[in-house]
């Protein structure tokens, strides 16, 4: 599972040119099961997704085509973990601990 945070990199009215084409690519990962959870971090400067997945290249690669970095407007750091524990209603993307890390 990841942890993709985006901070703006430009003045949120910039930002704002780009948050209809945001949006239609972050439903388009909502449908596909990819993020499960997303929103505006409070100050607004930014974003969480909370993304499904195994390949962390392929999260990059996701990130990198959000229209808010093709737009210049915002960088993404991304974070890696297992979710060993989950609340009931997020039970089927509850996961083990690797071999040798329990």
């Amino acid at each position: 599972m990841f942890v993709m945070e985006l901070t703006y990199t430009a003045p949120v009215e910039q930002v704002d040119a780009f948050h209809a084409a945001h949006l239609d690519w972050l439903n388009r990962l909502y449908e596909e099961g990819v993020v499960i959870a997303s929103g505006r971090k409070n100050p607004r400067d930014g974003g969480v997704l909370l993304a499904v997945g195994d390949d962390r290249a392929r999260i990059e690669a996701i990130a990198a085509a959000d229209p808010f970095v093709t737009g210049g407007v915002c960088t993404y750091r991304i974070t890696e973990f297992v979710a060993t524990k989950t609340a009931p209603e997020l039970g089927r993307y509850k996961q083990q601990p690797p071999a040798g890390n329990a």
